[in-house]
């Protein structure tokens, strides 16, 4: 199996960018702690496989409170393009000098509760009802989600990372 690569995506990853959201999100938009992105409008890395392939993408937002990781969706999960694009997104918020990798997943989602947990993020809130209340926003949103499991709340999960400031 060859390796993969990460690099922030280019305008002829697109349309397969695209495919992945449709399959992940139904499209390019979420919503998540009460706010509606629009995919497209974020910076992205993507993962592309030996053959040049898109494996995965991750779409991310920097601010002074760290980088969120607003979506990361994989082709498969067994070719590594998960692992390889959170640690890009470390990388990316490191040259920031931010200490806060964090993301939102839902409380169906077991399988990427146990790939984040793996990968050092902790559960540091829980927003009961978040789901609940972004149906307003996109009402496409199941009430039920993974292995049957009604989809309700939202997990918010962190990783503090070691910054090293810059000489002045």
């Amino acid at each position: 199996m060859a390796a993969i690569q990460v690099r922030p995506a280019e305008p002829r990853d697109e349309a397969d960018v695209a495919v992945l959201h449709h399959r992940a999100w139904g499209g390019p938009y979420v919503v998540v702690h009460d706010t509606r992105y629009d995919l497209r409008e974020l910076p992205t890395l993507v993962a592309v496989d030996g053959a040049g392939e898109l494996a995965g993408a991750l779409v991310h937002r920097l601010a002074a409170d760290g980088l969120e990781v607003v979506s990361l969706a994989a082709s498969s999960p067994e070719l590594g393009a998960g692992s390889a694009l959170l640690v890009a997104a470390e990388a990316v918020a490191r040259a920031a000098e931010v200490d806060r990798l964090w993301l939102v997943t839902t409380n169906d989602k077991l399988s990427a509760l146990r790939f984040y947990q793996r990968r050092g993020l902790r559960i540091v809130a829980v927003d009961v009802g978040a789901v609940d209340r972004a149906r307003r926003l996109k009402p496409t949103i199941p009430y039920v989600g993974e292995d049957d499991i009604p989809l309700h709340d939202e997990l918010l999960l962190e990783r503090r990372l070691e910054t090293t400031p810059r000489p002045r």
